[in-house]
């Protein structure tokens, strides 16, 4: 299916898909400074050797990195103003190097007393394509 953009709002339709947003891979200096910027310095992400105390074989990313990316995708597409919910759930660990691709799907187009609203399924995938974060996202899609 043909990705859209905000200026041809009108021509969305069910199964419409958002232009794909491909990151570089996760890096231990993407997860220093998202830890800085948003203040999340749990260990678990940033320290190798705790991560490894708890179980794991390395740090790996925030959950909030990929949901942050996510958010990207949508006010990629269309101005933050539009969006009216958003929510996600962690399903799968984003690890040190995966390269995150975040998409999106109309699913349902919605008349609210005279507003055009669109749901979107979202994700966000490794290159192996596991599903690290799936959600979705009400936007408001009236042309004004």
């Amino acid at each position: 299916m043909k990705s859209v953009e905000f200026k041809h709002m009108s021509n969305i339709t069910l199964g419409s898909q958002l232009p794909p947003l491909t990151l570089p891979a996760i890096s231990r200096t993407t997860l220093a400074l998202f830890a800085g910027a948003s203040g999340d310095h749990n260990p678990i992400h940033i320290d190798t050797d705790f991560a490894k105390k708890c179980g794991m074989s390395d740090v790996f990313a925030h959950g909030m990195l990929s949901m942050a990316y996510l958010g990207r995708l949508l006010t990629n597409w269309l101005p933050q103003a539009q969006l009216k919910k958003f929510s996600a759930k962690f399903v799968a660990i984003t690890q040190l190097q995966d390269v995150i691709t975040c998409s999106g799907e109309v699913v349902e187009l919605i008349d609210n007393n005279g507003e055009s609203l669109a749901k979107v399924a979202i994700k966000a995938e490794n290159a192996d394509g596991q599903s690290t974060l799936v959600g979705e996202a009400l936007v408001s899609i009236s042309i004004t």
